[in-house]
C-alpha cells in the first residue's frame, strides 16, 4: 500500500521546520513492513520534490531547501547502510548528476547500490557533458549512471554518448530522473543504453548490462 499523502505532507513540514527528530518520528510511525527503499521513494523523495517546487515558486528560503536535503541525506545513510556482502565481478562504474543540482535521486540510487554490494565513483553534480565523458574515458568505466532533473540536461546525454564513442569507449550509459519518467522513449532518443525508473530497477539493469557485456 502506498504511503499516504498525509504522511508525506507531515514529513515535508518537519523538514521545513528543520526538525530531524520529528522527521524520524514520522518514519517510525509507519507500517514496519515498508522496506527502506519504499520509505525513501514513497516518503522522502516526494517530500523533497514538493520542497524543490516551493523554492522555485519563491515560497520558501534556500536555506530550508539545503537543510531539508542534509536531513534526508542522513536518513538515506541510516536506512541504507553499507553492504557487508560485496558483489562478485562487479562492473567499474560511476554516477553523476548531469548539469543539474538536484541531488536526491542520485543519493538514493548511490546508497541503494552501495547497500547491494556495488562500488561506484561519485562524480557529484552540476557536471557538464564533455567533462563527464572525459572522466568516464579516463577511468575506463563499464557503466555510467546519469541522473537529471530538467529536460535540458537530459538532452545532453546524447553529447556524452557521442564523445564516448568518438574515443572508442565501450561505456554503457544508464539514465534516470524526471524527464525520462515523463517521456518513456526519451532515453532511446538521447542514445542511452538503458533507463531505470527507481533505485531497485537500476541495480537489476546493472547486472543485466554486465552480463550482456561478457
Amino acid at each position: 500500500m502506498p504511503i499516504s499523502t498525509i504522511h508525506v505532507k507531515n514529513f515535508e513540514l518537519a523538514l521545513l521546520a528543520i526538525d530531524q527528530v520529528k522527521a524520524k518520528g514520522i518514519i517510525a510511525e509507519l507500517d514496519p513492513s515498508y522496506t527502506p527503499l519504499q520509505l525513501l521513494e514513497g516518503l522522502v523523495a516526494p517530500a523533497l520534490n514538493h520542497i524543490g517546487e516551493a523554492w522555485e515558486h519563491g515560497d520558501i528560503a534556500l536555506s530550508q531547501v539545503y537543510m531539508s536535503g542534509r536531513i534526508c541525506e542522513d536518513l538515506v545513510n541510516e536506512l541504507l547502510p553499507p553492504s557487508v556482502s560485496p558483489q562478485k565481478n562487479k562492473p567499474k562504474m560511476a554516477i553523476a548528476v548531469l548539469e543539474d543540482y538536484h541531488l536526491l535521486g542520485k543519493r538514493i540510487v548511490y546508497a541503494h547500490l552501495r547497500a547491494c554490494g556495488f562500488e561506484l565513483i561519485d562524480y557529484g553534480h552540476g557536471i557538464g557533458a564533455e567533462a563527464l565523458a572525459d572522466l568516464a574515458i579516463k577511468h575506463e568505466l563499464e557503466i555510467l549512471l546519469i541522473s537529471t532533473l530538467m529536460l535540458r540536461a537530459a538532452l545532453k546525454v546524447k553529447q556524452v554518448k557521442e564523445k564516448l564513442e568518438a574515443a572508442g569507449s565501450k561505456t554503457k550509459i544508464l539514465v534516470g530522473g524526471a524527464p525520462f519518467l515523463l517521456d518513456p522513449e526519451l532515453w532511446q532518443n538521447v542514445r542511452a543504453d538503458a533507463m531505470g525508473r527507481n533505485a531497485a530497477e537500476a541495480a537489476a539493469i546493472i547486472l543485466k548490462l554486465k552480463e550482456n557485456s561478457t
